[in-house]
Formats: structure tokens, sequence, C-alpha cells
């Protein structure tokens, strides 16, 4: 049993969360695709990730990989093999797509496939104008002294 959430009334006191609702729906859509074939996400570092895809059977010139606007999109697509005579096949060739959300400033650094595996290196470089910077609090030892108004007297009432 699918569960949907309806995100409506958190637009009516949210400004400026657009992205993220638009993110959480379509993760939740995109449940419903395969998971086929597996694969693991692993934090290696503060800043650093790596996914891992296990594609046996898959050659190099058999998978793509595109990043475009946070969006890693993972394809294979084997070749068709007519005639070999399997007794069995077990090892799945199927066309397959995975789709990766990304953060903002996080890019794929590299991408490598060894023993079956095709692990993508991911890193987050947050540009220096985001980071978090130190504010040097300045002190002023020459403070004015406090000036006091004049007072207009009037003349008293006889």
């Amino acid at each position: 049993m699918a569960t949907s959430y309806d995100y409506a009334p958190l637009f009516r006191s949210s400004v400026g969360f657009d992205r993220v609702f638009n993110l959480l729906e379509n993760a939740q859509r995109a449940r419903s695709i395969s998971d086929w074939p597996p694969y693991d996400i692993v934090k290696t570092g503060d800043d650093t990730y790596r996914i891992s895809v296990a594609v046996a059977g898959f050659s190099q010139d058999d998978l793509n990989l595109t990043f475009q606007s946070n969006l890693l999109t993972i394809t294979g697509n084997r070749g068709e093999t007519q005639g070999e005579g399997y007794l069995h096949r077990g090892i799945a060739g199927r066309p397959f797509e995975h789709r990766f959300e990304l953060a903002d400033h996080v890019r794929v650094s590299g991408a490598d496939l060894t023993n079956g595996l095709l692990s993508v290196d991911l890193v987050r470089e947050i540009p220096e104008a985001l980071k978090p910077r130190k504010i040097e609090i300045q002190t002023n030892t020459s403070i004015p002294k406090q000036v006091t108004t004049p007072q207009i007297e009037a003349q008293k009432a006889a």
C-alpha cells in the first residue's frame, strides 16, 4: 500500500520552500520505480560521498552517467545476446535507470567500474561566499561622552 502525503497545508505557512516540497514529492514518486540493480550510498568523509551500483555483466560501454542541475542519472543498457543457448539465465541484464537528486554544491568528482561495481564519487564544495566567516568585533575606545540636551526654561506663571 502506497502512502501519499499532501503538502498543501505546508504551503500556507512557509515561503521559499517550494524546492524542498518538490524534492519530497519526487522522492515519493521515485519509490514506485524498481530498485534494481542494488546500490549503496556511503559517506566517505566530511564532504565526500560514494554511490556504488552492482552492475555485474555490464561493460563500461553499456553504462551512461549524466549530471544536470543537481540530478545524477545512471543508466545501463546491455546489448541483446541472441542464440547463445542458455539453459538457465539468472544474471539479469535488463536495462535500468537510477536517479539521484543531489544537494546544492555537490558535484561528481569521478567514476570507476571495477569487479562489477560502478563507483561514483561525489564531493560537496561550498563556495567561499557561502561559507561561515568570523566577523571581528571592533572596540572603540573613544566613546563620545553623553551630550545633555539643553533645557529651555520658561518664566514662572504668576
